[in-house]
């Protein structure tokens, strides 16, 4: 399932949560991840790895790996599950949360003057009682040899010990097709304490019939003081039939 690739917000990664006299902060996180796009490949399976690092002066370090299954059910529909597990300065690896996804192709590729999907986002954390449900409008559109692709983000989260709220997000990529095993591409994440800005290289490398390897490294800066100064994102994925 190439795309946003990868792929979507960064929530509670706890880089500034506390725990202090039995009490827990959990603060919100980085919304830098995968942008989606809107299309589903019938009888497609994918067997994906995403890692992201986070790195600055004045901020915790933090590590952030998601490990995913995915499948396509019919021709517009594809679903991914994950688990996503968490390192921050002075901690272990751990498991944090779970994830549930869920993609609907809303047009056929070109029907329209711009291509529409929906991603539906389940989340829970492995440790404390806290949800997340998302629901992204995929967006994208061709212009000669360049892809433009939007993810617009709407989130409620609750649960236990956070209170209740709403949020958006916005995430842009910009890609030039030069060829399939590099497409060199800019990205643009804005959300809650979060606008960073970075180049974005994807490719594709078929394997035997009906399987193959898509890639891709971004690095991003942080826009403001409470975003990470650097931020590198890397995923992996196989696809297969």
């Amino acid at each position: 399932m190439a795309g946003r690739s990868p792929a979507r917000h960064w929530r509670h990664i706890g880089v500034l949560g506390l725990v202090c006299l039995g009490e827990t902060a959990i603060a919100d996180g980085l919304i830098v991840d995968k942008i989606y796009d809107p299309y589903v490949q019938p009888l497609e399976k994918e067997l994906e790895l995403r890692n992201l690092f986070q790195y600055d002066d004045d901020l915790p370090d933090v590590q952030r790996h998601s490990l995913g299954f995915g499948s396509a059910l019919g021709e517009r529909w594809f679903a991914e599950v994950y688990a996503i597990a968490l390192k921050t300065s002075g901690e272990s690896l751990h498991i944090d949360t779970y994830e549930l996804e869920l993609k609907r192709q809303l047009t056929e590729q070109g029907e329209f003057f711009f291509d529409w999907g929906l991603l539906f986002e389940l989340e829970r954390e492995a440790d404390v009682d806290v949800w997340e449900f998302s629901t992204s409008v995929l967006i994208a559109r061709e212009i000669g040899d360049w892809t433009a692709t939007a993810n617009v983000d709407f989130i409620y989260e609750w649960g236990s010990p956070i209170n209740d709220e709403f949020e958006t997000a916005l995430h842009t990529q910009l890609r030039y097709r030069w060829r399939e095993s590099l497409e060199p591409g800019l990205e643009i994440h804005v959300g809650q304490d979060t606008t960073a800005i970075g180049p974005a290289f994807s490719g594709l490398r078929r394997l035997n019939v009906g399987s193959k390897l898509r890639w891709e490294v971004g690095y991003f800066t942080g826009l403001d003081d409470a975003t990470a100064d650097h931020i590198l994102r890397l995923s992996i994925e196989y696809e297969f039939l």
